[in-house]
């Protein structure tokens, strides 16, 4: 099992950034895709990103495509979530995720999940 903690949400306003962090533990990161997800009250919980056990790849929602970068280092057990330009529809609680399989962007594929942290986007 893998323990997954994020941090760095917030509250900000519209075009400004932030950087999300997931730490994970339990086992060797780089045996893991790792992906972040989101969800509003009410809605399902949505592919964000994700990238491959390397970090040569990586897959985005085409909502937030150019607009955030994931990337890992698996050296430290960290997973993080660049975003750029946010937008009051980026206001959700991201999740991390971790996965043993080869598709990257279905929540039913990731095993272990942390908490979540909080964005919110103002006007």
């Amino acid at each position: 099992q893998v323990q997954l903690v994020e941090s760095g949400g917030g509250l900000v306003r519209t075009g400004d950034s932030l950087r999300l962090s997931c730490a994970a533990s339990g086992r060797t990161l780089s045996t893991l895709i790792m992906g972040w997800f989101r969800q509003t009250p009410g809605a399902a919980r949505d592919f964000v990103a994700a990238i491959s056990r390397s970090g040569g790849d990586t897959f985005y929602a085409e909502s937030v495509k150019g607009r955030f970068t994931i990337s890992r280092d698996n050296a430290k057990s960290m997973v993080y979530l660049q975003m750029n330009s946010l937008k009051p529809e980026d206001t959700a609680v991201y999740y991390c995720a971790a996965g043993r399989g080869y598709t990257y962007t279905e929540k039913s594929h990731y095993s272990d999940w942390g908490r979540g942290t909080q964005v919110t986007v103002s006007t």
